[in-house]
Formats: structure tokens, C-alpha cells, sequence
């Protein structure tokens, strides 16, 4: 058995994952306000934890998306909208002194890795050799998989495995395929990305048009890299990835003949909890 933390842009999630890595036994969540002050985004993150009842002197893992010193367990958001006042905390100090039951000891890894992760022990890209990832929500994470083990560099991987890094028509690519983005785009202040994707099944051609050519974009971006990476699948994930008979039409589109399956994950919410403990136990190898 394992514990887990997922640490998402607005909740916290906290689970105990079987010994045969893919069913999540128990859970527990709140929400989380990522403009809130350290306190307060912590003390609900060990609150969360707590109220698992893990047995005492596990290892737990937490997924977390970045800037974040996962090696190390420190908070290195600045500038990026959400956790900035965290900036500097040794969150795994924390959380072995926070957490009761304690911990062992606590490893991190990264959001969408773990997403991929998850998927691929138990979801979409279950037996897949080598595979990628994509989450998106308030931006775009990334993951590249090969032979079970994720991939920072070589052939296809972005500069640290992040897509996020790479520019769409001279920009960030996250200017153009974000949820930041695509409210920009839309230019309703009221409206949020399901109001967008709903008007688009309605028929409103501004709202259809925002999200194709933002996941158009995101498809001519990754092309090069998954075939240079040689990935069979590609796995989406994320908030956006609910509003799928939208998305994949358009970063099909985009993708070209780039011979790669694309595939909604299929764990939903408990991928990224499957994968935080597939990581735990490759790391105590």
C-alpha cells in the first residue's frame, strides 16, 4: 500500500493505492485557493493527508505540478498566477512534520508526469514502449515515456521534458493554448472554457474557432517532437481534456500524418495518484 498527494491548481487530493499499483483504496480532498498564503495552502494539504489514516512510516508520493524543486521537495513558484507564496518552502520538511500518522519520508514528482505515469500503468497507455503525455488546463504539462521511465532529454524531448517551453508563432506556446489563452482569445470576462466548449456544440463560430486554432497549434508544436521521440500514443489529460469531442478533431488536425495514436486518458482523476505510486515504489528499488 501507498499513499499519495496530487497538489492541483484549486485541490488537493490525497489516496492510498493498492500493492498491485492501480486501485486507489481510499481518498480524501479539498479545495485549495492558489493565491492564498502558505499557511493556508499548507494546512489544507496536511489536513487532506491526515484524514487518510495511513498506516505510519510509509513513503508517500506527491505529485506537484512545477516550478518545483522536486529532487529536493522546495516550492519555487514566481510569477506563474498560483502558490506564489510559497516560494522557498521546503514543503517536504512540512509534510514529514505535519502529517500524522509520519511519513518515512515523502518523494515528489511532477504533475503530468505522474499523469502519464498513471496511464500508462493502468490506463491509455498501458503496454505502450514509448509514449507522451499532455495535460491541459491552466497551461500545458508534459511528459515523454520510454521502456516504463520518463524522459527529460534526447531525441524529440523538449529542453527538460516541458512542451511549455516551446513557441507558437514567436510566442510561448502557452500564449496561445491555455486556458489563459483562450478566455484572451474569446473576450468574455464572464465566460470560462466550458462556457467556450458549450457554445461551440451550439454552433457559435467564434467559440469553435478559438478552440481549433488553439489545439491546432498545440498539434503542429508536438508533431516534430513525437516523431523524433517515436511515440505510438499520445495520451491527453487535464480539465480541457473534458470537452474531448473538441479537442481531438482539431489536434488531430494539427498533428498532420504524424503516425501517432491520440487517446483521452482514461483514469480521470486517479491517474496522476496511480502514478505518484508507481514512482514511489521505482524509487525505493
Amino acid at each position: 500500500m501507498t499513499a499519495v498527494l496530487e497538489i492541483g491548481g484549486t485541490h488537493v487530493a490525497a489516496a492510498l493505492v493498492e500493492s498491485d499499483g492501480a486501485r486507489v483504496s481510499r481518498r480524501a480532498s479539498r479545495p485549495l485557493d492558489p493565491r492564498g498564503s502558505a499557511e493556508e495552502i499548507l494546512g489544507a494539504v496536511v489536513r487532506c493527508a491526515g484524514e487518510l489514516r495511513a498506516p505510519a512510516g510509509l513513503v508517500w508520493g506527491v505529485a506537484v505540478p512545477g516550478p518545483f524543486d522536486h529532487e529536493k521537495g522546495i516550492a519555487r513558484f514566481r510569477g506563474v498566477g498560483k502558490f506564489d507564496d510559497l516560494y522557498g518552502i521546503d514543503v517536504r520538511s512540512v509534510l514529514l512534520d505535519g502529517v500524522w500518522p509520519r511519513p518515512a519520508d515523502v518523494v515528489f514528482l511532477n504533475d503530468a508526469h505522474a499523469f502519464l505515469l498513471g496511464e500508462w500503468r493502468a490506463g491509455a497507455a498501458r503496454g505502450e514502449r514509448r509514449c507522451a503525455g499532455i495535460t491541459l488546463g491552466t497551461g500545458v504539462g508534459s511528459a515523454f515515456i520510454a521502456d516504463g521511465e520518463i524522459r527529460r532529454d534526447g531525441p524529440g524531448v523538449p529542453p527538460q521534458g516541458r512542451v511549455d517551453l516551446l513557441k507558437w508563432a514567436g510566442a510561448p506556446l502557452e500564449d496561445t493554448v491555455s486556458r489563459r489563452a483562450v478566455l484572451a482569445r474569446y473576450g468574455d470576462p464572464d465566460a470560462d472554457v466550458r462556457d467556450v466548449a458549450a457554445r461551440a456544440r451550439d454552433g457559435d463560430r467564434r467559440s469553435r474557432r478559438v478552440l481549433d486554432e488553439a489545439f491546432t497549434a498545440l498539434g503542429a508544436v508536438l508533431a516534430p517532437c513525437l516523431r523524433d521521440f517515436r511515440a505510438s500514443s499520445l495520451v491527453v489529460g487535464g480539465s480541457m481534456a473534458q470537452s474531448w469531442d473538441l479537442v481531438r478533431p482539431s489536434l488531430r488536425s494539427g498533428l498532420g500524418d504524424t503516425p501517432v495514436r491520440v487517446r483521452r486518458g482514461l483514469l480521470g482523476g486517479d491517474a496522476a495518484l496511480v502514478g505518484a505510486a508507481g514512482y514511489v515504489s521505482a524509487s525505493r528499488r
